[in-house]
C-alpha cells in the first residue's frame, strides 16, 4: 500500500501490460479508430442516403436472363448472385455481384436499367461503402466469421491491460493527490508519463467496458449463462447445438399470443427481463446508443483515446531501451 514500486508482484504486471501494449498497439489503433467512425453510422446513413434511382420507362422490363446477360457484358468475370426488383417500375433494378470461382470474393451491389440493361453504378453511395467498410473492420477485422473470433480473443486482452494499467496507476499512499494531476512543466519525458498515467486513469472504465462488451459481441454465451444463472433471460435461452451438443448457443425467442394468426396481427410487446435489459446495456455502453448526439460525440472523441495512450506507452518503452542502450555504451561515474 505504500511502496508497491518495489514489490516482484507489480514488476510482473508491468511486463504483462508492457508486452501486451505492445503486440495490441496497432490493434487498439484499427479498433479504436474504426469504432469512433461509426458510432453516428445509422444517422450517417440516412443523410448520406440519396433514395431510388429514377429511369426513364423506355419500353418493356428485361426479363431477368437479359439482366444477367447485361451484366456479364459489363462484368465478364463476374456471376450474379441477386436480383432486386422494386415494385416501381420506373425504378433501377438491383443486382449483388460476384467474383465468378471466388468463395471469398466481396460481393457488390450495382444498379442497372431495367429496360436498356445499362449499368448505372454501385447501389450505394462511395460513403455509405466507405462506413461500412469501417464497420466490417470494427467487427470482423476484414476477415468475416475468423476475423470476427480473433477479434473477440484480442478484445479480451485489452481487457488485461486495462486491468494491468490500473494495478501500476496505484502510487502508493501518501502520493495519490499527485497522481491524480499533469505536470505540465515537467520536462517532456516526465511530461509524458504524466500523460500515460493520469489519462489511463481517467480511461479505465471506458477502456474496461469496451473490452469486456466487445468479448460479449463476439462471445455472448457464457455471460448468457451467467446472468440467466442469477435473472432468467426472456429473450435468449441456451440450447445444445446441432453440430455438437457439449457447444451451446443463444437462440432468440419471439413470445407470441396463443391462436394468433400468422399474418396480419402483431405481435405482443416484449418483455424483458432485468437480465436481458443488463445484456442489452451491453450494446449501449458499446456505442454510446443510449444518449442522443451530445453522447455519441462524447463516444466519438473518448475512442481516439487509446491511441493516444499507445502512443505515450510507446514513448516511454522505448525512452527506457535508449537510457539503457546509453548506459551501456556511456558507463557514468558512480558518484554522477
Amino acid at each position: 500500500m505504500q511502496r508497491p514500486q518495489s514489490l516482484w508482484l507489480r514488476k510482473a504486471v508491468f511486463q504483462i501490460h508492457l508486452w501486451t501494449g505492445i503486440l495490441l498497439g496497432i490493434y487498439v489503433v484499427l479498433i479504436s479508430v474504426s469504432g469512433s467512425a461509426i458510432v453516428f453510422r445509422n444517422e450517417l446513413y440516412k443523410s448520406l442516403w440519396p433514395g431510388p434511382k429514377i429511369v426513364p420507362i423506355s419500353g418493356p422490363r428485361l426479363s431477368h436472363e437479359a439482366l444477367k446477360a447485361a451484366v456479364h457484358r459489363a462484368w465478364p468475370k463476374y456471376s450474379v448472385s441477386y436480383i432486386f426488383d422494386s415494385k416501381r417500375k420506373d425504378e433501377a433494378t438491383e443486382i449483388w455481384i460476384s467474383k465468378t470461382n471466388d468463395p471469398h470474393a466481396k460481393t457488390r451491389g450495382r444498379l442497372f436499367d431495367p429496360f436498356t440493361g445499362a449499368d448505372l453504378g454501385p447501389s450505394r453511395p462511395v460513403l455509405i461503402g466507405l462506413i461500412a467498410w469501417f464497420t466490417d473492420l470494427h467487427t470482423n477485422l476484414l476477415g468475416g466469421e475468423t476475423g470476427r473470433k480473433i477479434n473477440g480473443y484480442l478484445a479480451i486482452f485489452v481487457v488485461i491491460m486495462s486491468v494491468t494499467g490500473l494495478v501500476l496507476w496505484w502510487p502508493g499512499t501518501g502520493r495519490v493527490r499527485r497522481s491524480l494531476k499533469i505536470d505540465f512543466r515537467a520536462n517532456w519525458k516526465r511530461l509524458n508519463w504524466d500523460l500515460h498515467s493520469v489519462v489511463g486513469l481517467w480511461m479505465f472504465a471506458f477502456v474496461f467496458i469496451w473490452g469486456v462488451t466487445g468479448v460479449y459481441v463476439v462471445f455472448p454465451t457464457p455471460f448468457q449463462a451467467v446472468v440467466n444463472h442469477f435473472s432468467p433471460l426472456q429473450l435468449y435461452k441456451l440450447q445444445s447445438s446441432v453440430e455438437s451438443p457439449s457447444i451451446t448457443r443463444s437462440v432468440p425467442i419471439i413470445p407470441v399470443a396463443d391462436g394468433a394468426p400468422p399474418v396480419r396481427r402483431r405481435r405482443p410487446p416484449i418483455k424483458r427481463s432485468p437480465g436481458d435489459i443488463f445484456l442489452r446495456w451491453f450494446y449501449y455502453l458499446h456505442f454510446g446508443n443510449f444518449g442522443d448526439w451530445p453522447v455519441k460525440a462524447l463516444w466519438t472523441l473518448l475512442g481516439l483515446v487509446p491511441p493516444f495512450l499507445f502512443i505515450t506507452g510507446a514513448l516511454m518503452w522505448w525512452n527506457r531501451v535508449l537510457s539503457r542502450e546509453a548506459r551501456a555504451l556511456w558507463p557514468r561515474p558512480w558518484h554522477d
